[in-house]
């Protein structure tokens, strides 16, 4: 759906993306994850055309979004900071969305009332809280029946039962039109549930860039013990980070499961016991390895 090639872009000589790719998949539920400062919200401004780039190309679905209404009318963006107009209510945006979306779905609208019982569609919408801006934005653009939707910080701001039903109500329109979500957020354990692809972005260029399922099968926690002295790991796996717990290592190992497991066999340990990392434990360990601040994150 979204292929990025050779992507650049700078501001006032200070470079913030840097000969990027990316590949969104088409009907994926893609997770942009990255520390503050890595570019993550500069890219999605890239995505909808807001931003030319310097360098490089962006197409969805084969096509350049910059200045491109024909393919602005197949996504909608909900950014960190919302806009509307001053004066507006949220049926005042409704008509405003209408406007720019044909496809929008004034029935699905309707039906979503109930979701969203706690907005007064008559009030202004520069009086709602933060969360409750959110949910008209999310509200609206559901409605426009996107091809791809980009979400900057989506739930931020909205309480638990909401988050929920903001993620139900996307994750259903992707298994009933496949609809493709690209979505960047800080809450990884919420990406987590959510996400089949995931990107890790660190100073303007992407790290990693797979499948859940594989960078999850991909990289592991280890507790391994022996009758005598440890063997020196790191000439056998390729070893993340190690700690020593009295007999017992404790280690983060990235590595296909089989042939780590078949290393370690090699070895005669006492015991061995292989446990998945979720995806905030992957985003720290990776990203220690890119000079970022590793957490002690053993259990």
């Amino acid at each position: 759906m979204i292929k990025i090639n050779k992507l650049s872009k700078s501001f006032d000589g200070h470079v913030v993306l840097n000969d990027l790719d990316m590949h969104v998949p088409k009907g994926a539920v893609y997770g942009l994850v990255g520390p503050n400062g890595a570019g993550k919200s500069t890219l999605m401004r890239l995505v909808t055309g807001i931003y030319r780039p310097d360098n490089g190309s962006i197409k969805i679905d084969g096509s350049d979004p910059y200045e491109n209404a024909a393919v602005k009318e197949r996504f909608a963006y909900i950014p960190d900071e919302l806009f509307y107009h001053v004066q507006d209510n949220t049926e005042d945006l409704k008509k405003y969305y209408a406007g720019l979306y044909p496809g929008f779905d004034h029935a699905l609208y309707e039906k979503l009332k109930e979701v969203f019982s706690s907005i007064d569609t008559k009030q202004p919408i520069r009086r709602l809280s933060k969360g409750m801006k959110k949910q008209v934005i999310f509200w609206l653009s559901i409605c426009c029946r996107p091809e791809l939707m980009i979400l900057d910080e989506p739930v931020d701001g909205l309480d638990p039962v909401m988050r929920r039903q903001i993620w139900s109500i996307l994750l259903s329109d992707v298994a009933e039109s496949g609809m493709t979500v690209l979505v960047s957020s800080h809450n990884l354990r919420e990406l987590e549930d959510v996400c089949d692809h995931v990107g890790i972005l660190h100073k303007g260029k992407l790290m990693i860039e797979h499948s859940l399922s594989d960078l999850q099968s991909n990289i592991m926690k280890i507790q391994v013990a022996y009758a005598n002295d440890a063997p020196d790991f790191h000439g056998i796996l390729d070893v993340l980070h190690e700690k020593t717990s009295g007999r017992v290592k404790e280690l983060i190992v990235r590595g296909d499961q089989e042939t780590v497991r078949r290393k370690l066999t090699a070895t005669n340990p006492l015991f061995t016991d292989m446990l998945p990392l979720t995806l905030e434990e992957i985003f720290i360990y990776e990203m220690g390895g890119a000079d970022y601040e590793i957490k002690d994150i053993f259990i």
